[in-house]
């Protein structure tokens, strides 16, 4: 399965169990929100989070290919991580951690 349907499954399945999420668009990437706030989202082929938790942003950097978001280049956001989509299997998890 690529990225963006792996993407769409995890965001769909999250705003059918959570009232308070909805699904958007951000710079034209498709976005997972929590009151009115991007949480995650598809960037490429592999999805992005905020991870506010320091051990699990952490972890999630562990993970192979995995790496600070630096959209512009040069300006890695502190709190936003990349998972390459050979670790989609840990998405749905970080999505929960995002939110």
């Amino acid at each position: 399965m690529d990225g963006e349907a792996r993407f769409n499954e995890n965001a769909s399945d999250l705003a059918a169990r959570n009232d308070d999420v909805e699904l958007g668009r951000m710079f034209g990437m498709p976005t997972i929100k929590r009151a009115g706030k991007v949480t995650s989202g598809l960037w490429q082929d592999s999805m992005v989070f905020k991870l506010t938790d320091e051990v699990k942003r952490e972890q999630a950097l562990a993970l192979e290919g995995a790496e600070r978001f630096d959209p512009i280049g040069g300006r890695p956001m502190r709190e936003w991580v990349v998972v390459p989509v050979t670790h989609s299997d840990e998405w749905p998890r970080l999505a929960e951690d995002a939110l």
